[in-house]
Formats: structure tokens, sequence, C-alpha cells
């Protein structure tokens, strides 16, 4: 017997089959994703449910609606970049960037973090799941079919909505973008790619995000901040309930500030503090319109006609969803009258030239201090005590 235990105990021993060496493992899963980028391109189906595995009934019921519902999507590219393979026998856990681009829309890629189970049958790897990685959140695609409508400068898609809906989503986005190239003289797409989903619910798993956070916000835009290189594809997703409450007017507005994001996104850092970046987008979006600074902020009126002007401009923690809606209203409504005052005091194309120093600082340490004073001539000190003395004027 210990003769016996002695055999099984010894490393290579017996019949089992030497396992693969990690390197050729990591390989051949990455050939598997090639493959599975290749069928959603070429829009072939068998080829798609081919990497899936052939035991797995309900992934590959999955996997087709999934398929299906990309049908309409006008994909250029669609690639997995693996990033870390940990494998367990003939279990692995991949961990990877799926990277996709929309034929004449997206300037840069989309990359969106996702973790894909895999499972080894005959020497081959199949894919066995599929979900968000760390940071990741669901796709438009897993909600459902994805219906497209192309406008002159925007792509609307959606799941959900009707034909009807989208079209109209997409008319608004087509005004905002000329409004925006009116406004913002740098380079950019000039066009503007829009997600609507079918309820606050379903936006909200597009953001990874809690729905509450995001209750009566009409539209957010994602997309990473960077001063330099390729301006990030950038979607500005809708969310139905909130959007569908407003008018006309109203809708238009949020197209043509969140379209402002997309825009200024190259210009915009880590160093571009959120009353900046927020109140120049609603500058551009009220730009002409007609409304008095009373009409379009009420509660910082309310504020200043109580004898509470703000004390400071509003710092990032003011802007964030979820929380108190006044505190929130007031500290767009701040930010807008902020960009107002440049423009007013110092004119539009310094407003433009301060906006785009302030996103090329290194960080955000100084960088509407210099900005104050390279462009503008001015200090934080005088900008305040200015900007106090414009919010009495305009709305006391």
């Amino acid at each position: 017997m210990l003769g016996l235990a002695a055999l099984l105990l010894v490393p290579g021993s017996g019949c089992t089959a030497p396992a693969k060496n990690p390197g050729t493992a990591t390989r051949e899963i990455r050939q598997t994703l090639d493959r599975r980028a290749a069928a959603v391109l070429d829009r072939d189906e068998r080829a798609y449910l081919a990497v899936l595995d052939p035991s797995a009934a309900a992934l590959r019921a999955t996997g087709r609606r999934e398929f299906e519902n990309l049908a309409d999507v006008p994909l250029s590219s669609w690639e997995y970049r693996v990033t870390g393979v940990e494998r367990s026998g003939d279990r692995a856990t991949a961990h990877a960037e799926l990277r996709y681009r929309l034929a004449g829309y997206d300037s840069a890629p989309v990359s969106t973090p996702r973790t894909l189970e895999l499972a080894e049958r005959e020497g081959r790897w199949y894919v066995t799941g599929d979900r968000p990685g760390k940071g990741g959140a669901r796709q438009l695609w897993q909600q459902g079919a994805v219906r497209v409508v192309r406008g002159t400068h925007s792509l609307v898609l959606g799941v959900g909505p009707d034909e009807k809906r989208l079209r109209a989503v997409a008319a608004a986005a087509d005004r905002a973008v000329p409004a925006v190239e009116a406004a913002w003289p740098g380079p950019w797409a000039g066009r503007v790619v829009l997600l609507v989903p079918g309820s606050l619910t379903s936006m909200a798993e597009l953001l990874g995000a809690s729905a509450a956070g995001y209750r009566g916000i009409a539209a957010v835009t994602t997309g990473e901040t960077g001063g330099s290189g390729a301006s990030p594809a950038d979607r500005v997703i809708v969310n139905p309930e909130a959007y569908g409450a407003l008018g006309t007017f109203g809708q238009r507005i949020v197209l043509t500030h969140e379209t402002t994001h997309v825009a200024t996104r190259a210009a915009t850092s880590a160093a571009t503090p959120t009353w900046l970046s927020e109140g120049f987008a609603d500058r551009i979006a009220y730009r002409g319109t007609g409304r008095t600074a009373g009409e379009i902020a009420p509660e910082l009126q309310r504020a200043v006609r109580r004898r509470e002007v703000p004390a400071a401009l509003p710092d990032d923690r003011d802007f964030a969803f979820g929380g108190d809606a006044d505190r929130l209203a007031r500290a767009y409504e701040s930010g807008w009258l902020a960009c107002e005052l440049i423009a007013e005091r110092w004119g539009e194309k310094p407003l433009t030239d301060f906006y785009r120093a302030v996103g090329a600082h290194s960080g955000r340490a100084g960088a509407v201090e210099n900005a104050l004073h390279d462009i503008l001539s001015t200090t934080p000190e005088d900008f305040t005590v200015r900007w106090r003395a414009y919010l009495r004027q305009r709305l006391g």
C-alpha cells in the first residue's frame, strides 16, 4: 500500500495527461475570442455560437438573442483585448477589454471591461460565461433588440421606445449639433451617438449605477476626460422617463447641453472643475433662447433674494446626483452664471480660451488660478467678488 501511495504522489506518474503550457492556453483563449469578434463583424451567427459551450443550452440561447439584437447596429470594429488569464485545470477566467466602433460615428473605440469564463473540451476552449468586468456595465444589446435611427448629425440606438420616439430624439440632436458648432470653435466630430433604453432602470444598468441616483436626470454623457490623444467615443444616454416628461424646449436644452460635453471632451480633463464643464454646457444650451436669468436659475434667484448669495463657486461634491435637488440646481445655475460673466465681461473667445487653458493644466491644483491670470488677467479672489456681484445684478 505504501508503494502504491508513493507512486500516486510522484509528479508525472500515472495515466493523467500533462497540462498544456499556460502560455499555450492563453494563446488559444485569445484565438477563441478572436473568432467570436470576427463572427460579430461578419454577421455569422453559426460562427458566433460555435465558440459557446455546446453543453450549455441556456448560454447558447442568450448568445443567439444577443447576436440577433446586434443585427442593425452599424459596427466597423469589434475586438477583445485580453489583459489576463487565470486557469485552473480545464477552466479559465479571461479578463478583457471589449473595444468596438460604430461605423461613421466613432473616431475612437468604446472600451468596456468584460470577464469571460471558459472551459476546455477535447482540446478546444469554449466560452461558458460573459459578464461585465470591474467597473463595467451591461450593454444596450443585452437589454433587447436594438432599433437604429440615423439623423443628419446623429445616430440613435434604442431598446424599447418605438421608431417615432427615436426619430424625435434624433431630430432634437440634429438641432443641437449646429448650435454647439456655432459656439465651440474647436475641432470635434460634429455628430453625436445617443442610447435610449426602455426605462430608468435600464439606463442605470448601462451606467453600472443605481437607478435612484438618476431619477429626474434626463440624460448623461459617458466618456473619459483627457486633453491629449484621440477624443473618446462618447455616448449620450437618455433617461426615457425624465426626458419624456419634458416639453420640446426642455428636450432641446438637455440634448444641446449633452452635445456640448461631447464636443468639448478633448479639452476637458481632471483639471476642469465641474462648475466650469457644466456651466459652459448650460451656457451653450441656453444661448440665444431669450430666457431670462430668473427663468434659467430659479433656485439660485430664490437664494439671492433671501440674501443668501453663495460665498464661493460650487465644488464638485455639489454636483452629486441623488442628493439635495435644490443644492444640485443651484450648483448648475452658479456655474452657468460664472460662464455668463466671463462671456459678458471678457468676451466669447476668452471664455473658450479659458476653458481650454484650464483643461490643459497638468492637474487640478492651480488650473483655474493660472487660467484666470493668463487669459482673464484676474485672480480667484477678484473673480469671486465679481461673480457674487453679478449674481445680485442678474437675480436680485
